[in-house]
């Protein structure tokens, strides 16, 4: 392999790696520690993407009324680890979620702990902040 060749191939697994790296985020630039928050609804949707899984909710305020909540979790390889699969979570499946709530104020969180409805299953979510309840 020519000298230019491997130059060029390090550079391009150079610029792949950083970016995935720079797309990634610090927990506590996104999320708010000192805000837990246990949620109940409805899975509406669950993203298995690069570099985390998001998986969203529907949860009903007093009045009925449904907002949708986006929940972060962790790598793929962690959650794997910790007994998750692409089928852990079903849409239209009852779920309480326990995690920390995002800075921004919006509807989105990191999800440390998730307890399905049906089961009682509790299925921990390889935080990216590393704890789990």
């Amino acid at each position: 392999m020519s000298s230019t060749f491997r130059s060029l191939w390090c550079a391009v697994a150079f610029l792949i790696l950083s970016a995935s790296a720079i797309a990634h985020h610090s927990f506590a630039a996104e999320f708010d520690i000192n805000k837990p928050i246990t949620l109940t609804g409805i899975v509406t949707a669950v993203e298995w993407m690069n570099p985390h899984v998001w998986f969203y909710i529907d949860v009903k305020d007093e009045n009925g009324k449904a907002t949708n909540w986006a929940f972060e979790l962790g790598s793929h390889n962690m959650l794997m680890r910790t007994g998750w699969n692409r089928n852990s979570l079903q849409l239209g499946e009852g779920i309480t979620v326990e995690g920390f709530r995002a800075r921004n104020g919006l509807q989105m969180g990191n999800a440390i702990s998730v307890v399905l409805t049906r089961t009682r299953q509790r299925l921990f979510t390889a935080s990216s902040q590393g704890t789990a309840r």
